[in-house]
């Protein structure tokens, strides 16, 4: 298939590994930004046939693991309302919320739907002019234009009885977050492809300057990945900070300027909670004041007690990359796919649910591993 399989060759894979081996003549610690990254360097091992010197740090880029506990509960509260349809992709429906999730919801009799498109919940809404039909808006910067589309055209179409939950996350804001942290060990950053493609680069040259780390844009098969790495790799051998673009068959600098202008007209960022991390200002969206209309925090007054989160989760550092998830006391033991505890483990993106799927299942040092009693 064009595009994946000449980007899975191991001959080309060995040789991109070789170049970085001869390259590399220190340590070096690079944090990539987006889930599907950190799935595609674990199930093809590309960590562990790095050089030794060169570390892979698993950031925050996965939206389902980053959306609020508070938000999923006011989802599971929405959708539990008689006379709401209420419509999500398919990776929300098994998130836990304190006590259920979206499944329990609809296995009680709730109107859920999985929904391929947010324009389906468009759609749903016109065919059931009786039924206030909600859509989960969450992601990242890829998915949002789609989003804005749908609500322009619900208002274009008069249509009233629809309403968006929005809790989308902006990929920049993040970085700086990461780099702001006291702990930080990041030199470098492989950013998501995907996010660029909607956003182009823009936002990514003052952060490089300012933290004086290079970003470089990559895709997610193992061979964008190695060049992404090995253009990193170059850049800090030679002490350079700026951002290269490893993903032109995608990516171009000034982005997708339709969905650009579509943006900038149904939404206006706002500070955003991120699960396991804490608040990061302008690093989020909402619908502006010419769409509140369309707000399903307006129109659903659902308020309750602030959720909390297991003490014994660790997913805020490995969220920030400080730790691996298998140094966590709770992986693979109370914390599986199964009964996720936190952000990390509840997405199949996240970076807990791919140790686990791909069973690297042991602490680097089993013998200071923390009881989770």
């Amino acid at each position: 298939m064009k595009y994946i399989d000449e980007f899975q060759d191991p001959e080309l894979a060995r040789r991109l590994l070789d170049e970085i081996a001869r390259t590399v003549t220190r340590p070096w610690a690079m944090m990539e930004v987006c889930g599907g990254q950190t799935h595609s360097i674990i199930r093809h091992g590309l960590d562990q046939l790095l050089p030794d010197t060169v570390e892979l740090i698993h950031g925050p880029g996965c939206p389902v693991c980053v959306t609020p506990l508070a938000v999923i509960d006011k989802a599971l509260e929405i959708a539990s309302l008689p006379d709401v349809v209420f419509c999500s992709f398919g990776d929300m429906l098994r998130v836990p919320g304190s006590d259920r999730d979206l499944f329990r919801v609809k296995g009680d009799g709730g109107d859920v739907r999985v929904v391929y498109s947010p324009l389906d919940a468009l759609r749903i809404a016109q065919r059931t002019p009786d039924k206030q039909v909600v859509f989960f808006g969450v992601g990242f910067e890829t998915t949002a234009p789609a989003i804005a589309m749908t609500v322009h055209q619900a208002k274009r179409l008069g249509v009233r009885n629809l309403s968006l939950l929005v809790s989308h996350v902006r990929v920049p804001p993040a970085i700086e977050a990461v780099m702001r942290s006291p702990d930080c060990r990041v030199q470098a950053f492989l950013a998501a492809g995907h996010v660029c493609s909607v956003m182009g680069t823009s936002e990514y040259p003052a952060l490089a300057d300012t933290y004086r780390v290079p970003i470089v844009v990559t895709g997610f098969e193992p061979l964008d990945i190695l060049e992404g790495i090995r253009r990193a790799v170059r850049q800090l051998e030679r002490g350079e900070h700026h951002v290269e673009n490893a993903y032109p068959r995608a990516v171009s600098a000034q982005g997708n300027p339709v969905a650009l202008r579509v943006l900038r007209e149904v939404f206006t960022t706002t500070d955003r909670t991120w699960r396991g991390i804490g608040t990061i200002p302008d690093s989020g969206w909402r619908l502006s004041d010419a769409y509140r209309d369309y707000d399903a925090e307006h129109r659903f007054d659902i308020t309750g007690p602030a959720a909390a989160e297991p003490a014994v989760c660790r997913s805020g550092e490995v969220l920030q990359g400080l730790i691996k998830p298998h140094e966590c006391a709770a992986f693979g033991i109370i914390c599986t796919p199964r009964t996720p505890l936190g952000a990390t483990m509840v997405s199949s993106e996240g970076a807990c649910a791919a140790y686990y799927l791909y069973r690297r299942l042991s602490p680097p040092h089993t013998e200071e591993k923390a009881s989770v009693d």
